[in-house]
């Protein structure tokens, strides 16, 4: 998996690095003193984790993940507890605090592989494999009505079950085909042909009511044909 590290603490960048280094699976493609200077990298290069401070001079990894899309796996490494709650507000996959002990490290990276392998996309067909009781479930895409965040886990409903995985709505939206599924809210993804009604700031799928914050109203109105 390939990974950097956005820090400006040349102490914590090298005791991230040496873990890394460390760990077979993961490979380093590059450090970075912050979000300006690892912008092109990340848009260049298939990045599968990035290792995330908060505090830093210019944009802050909180607003790193408040303004940015489309990101791979973030495990945050900060000196500072409080900062968790809102940052997994934006879907982090792990949150690691300063100085971060290598079996910590090494927990968020099997969460990392435990989310990738819980989720996982059909190439063939438009279809999708969730791992469930030691077995993988074919689900049609076709058959999904919405995602819902649940702290560490999401909750795929369909029209007849719902699906509690280990896993990230970041991860999951990576995977989920752009035409078809939106992200509304912060903690929900709908599947737009699944869409009744819409009214206000909420959306309809059958009797199930959904909200629609204001940062993704846009997006919802855009995708959908008004008469």
């Amino acid at each position: 998996m390939n990974c950097i590290v956005i820090d400006d603490d040349k102490v914590a960048q090298k005791a991230i690095e040496y873990q890394i280094n460390k760990t077979t699976p993961l490979k380093l493609l590059g450090t970075y003193n912050g979000i300006n200077v690892a912008l092109e990298e990340i848009k260049k290069s298939e990045i599968d984790i990035i290792f995330l401070d908060i505090e830093m001079p210019g944009i802050s990894g909180i607003d790193f993940l408040r303004n940015f899309g489309d990101l791979p796996h973030i495990i945050i490494c900060s000196a500072k507890r409080e900062y968790a709650a809102e940052a997994f507000d934006y879907n982090v996959t792990d949150y690691l605090v300063k100085p971060v002990k290598y079996e910590r490290f090494l927990k968020a990276i099997d969460k990392v592989t435990q989310v990738q392998e819980n989720f996982t996309q059909d190439k063939v067909s438009d279809a999708f494999f969730i791992k469930k009781e030691g077995r993988y479930i074919k689900v049609q895409a076709s058959d999904i009505l919405y995602i819902e965040a649940l702290s560490d886990y999401v909750n795929i409903y369909t029209n007849d079950n719902r699906y509690t995985i280990c896993s990230t709505m970041r991860a999951i939206e990576s995977k989920l085909p752009t035409n078809k599924f939106l992200r509304i809210h912060r903690s929900y993804i709908v599947q737009l042909a699944k869409i009744t009604a819409v009214e206000d700031n909420t959306v309809c799928l059958n009797d199930k009511l959904l909200p629609v914050s204001k940062s993704h109203l846009s997006s919802l109105t855009s995708k959908l044909n008004f008469l």
